[in-house]
């Protein structure tokens, strides 16, 4: 990579920065690259897939394998507090998770195909939405244009602070785990807070839920057994001191290495929630949102990453142990070889959704040339 195209890609990056949209609402963004990888003599650029995503197809022409390199266009619904001149200025939305870096180093792997065609299949630069909903991988893996650019291997990457800056780690088998928000809605019957008697207050079943929940998964070794319930959300009633409670809400996050443990762990948490509602007389209603299931890298790709690090002199160690963290990128290895790779933000750098957060620039070169690589080693 040129200083020059070094250059122009940080210029990118701090614009992109600037303008966050969340997740379904990625329109400005997704016209901005589809004009960039346009202007980067990609052959064929479709969009509006799976809502806001994008596709950039460089072809050469001939017979070979479809090699896709994927990234997110969403941002967060977080007060941005880096202090950075180019900081959000979209008041309570941030790009906090480092989506923006994620997209120039895509396209400076577009830079790159521009001056060097692949010598054989195809390659997609695929611009997902909705990533941190669990929403956009299904989406666009399910619309009807995905068939047009579906690969045979598909590559992405995270970066991670608390790994060294630069560094790769690779994990085998399981990358990130999988989560699901689940929420519980206890309907009792609401009275004069006179005559508490007279109505059905789920107080008594939100306390006892709560501490029956923190304990169904307490975390441990990430194996085939690993459970973690995390209680983020809760609320009882109405804020008057008039009236007793009739209604509550508790928002529970369950994750899990793998989706039968996770099946499992429905049904535990479901089990409780039923008990603790008959116990107490309530009705209760479940459901779930920011639905993620376990991303698994496939062995072929992990050992063609593996080899991309060591030709792009980028220090990268393999790991059995998944980030705890989910991920929707799993959806794309249900057709094709996939695999994520987690790239250093530094030992020290602000965690991942943290307000001052800010992706290193530091990083898109190596990015892209670990992208780079791994296009070559199949494409060549």
């Amino acid at each position: 990579m040129t200083p020059d195209t070094r250059a122009q890609l940080t210029r990118l990056r701090h614009e992109l920065h600037q303008s966050p949209e969340l997740s379904g609402q990625e329109e400005l963004t997704a016209a901005r690259i589809a004009n960039e990888l346009r202007a980067r003599g990609a052959d064929q650029v479709l969009t509006g897939i799976g809502g806001h995503g994008v596709a950039g197809v460089f072809d050469s022409g001939q017979a070979g394998p479809t090699v896709a390199i994927r990234c997110e266009l969403d941002g967060l619904p977080i007060q941005e507090l880096s202090g950075a001149a180019y900081a959000s200025r979209i008041p309570g939305k941030g790009h906090l998770c480092g989506h923006d870096g994620h997209m120039v180093m895509v396209l400076g792997v577009a830079d790159h195909l521009n001056q060097n065609r692949p010598q054989l299949g195809r390659v997609i630069l695929i611009f997902q939405p909705a990533e941190e909903t669990g929403q956009g991988a299904i989406a666009y893996r399910t619309d009807p244009k995905f068939p047009e650019v579906a690969p045979d291997y598909v590559f992405s990457l995270h970066n991670l602070p608390g790994l060294p800056l630069g560094d790769v780690q690779l994990c085998e088998g399981p990358a990130n785990c999988a989560s699901r928000g689940m929420k519980v809605v206890l309907s009792g019957k609401t009275s004069h807070a006179a005559a508490p008697q007279d109505g059905v207050s789920p107080a008594g079943a939100l306390a006892a839920l709560m501490p029956q929940m923190a304990r169904l998964g307490r975390g441990g070794s990430l194996d085939a057994d690993f459970a973690l319930t995390t209680v983020t959300h809760v609320n009882l009633g109405e804020p008057t001191f008039g009236v007793a409670p009739g209604r509550a809400e508790l928002w529970v996050t369950l994750r899990t290495v793998a989706d039968a443990r996770m099946q499992s762990l429905i049904d535990e948490a479901e089990a409780l929630v039923a008990q603790a509602a008959s116990d107490q007389g309530l009705g209760y209603e479940i459901t779930y949102e920011d639905v993620f299931e376990a991303c698994v890298n496939a062995p072929d790709a992990v050992d063609i990453l593996s080899g991309s690090c060591a030709r792009a002199g980028v220090n990268c160690e393999v790991t059995p142990y998944p980030q705890k963290f989910s991920e929707d990128f799993g959806q794309f290895g249900k057709d094709a070889k996939a695999a994520m790779f987690w790239l250093g933000s530094g030992e020290k750098h602000p965690q991942l959704h943290n307000p001052d957060y800010d992706f290193p620039d530091e990083l898109t070169p190596v990015g892209v040339s670990v992208f780079v690589a791994t296009i070559q080693s199949l494409l060549r």
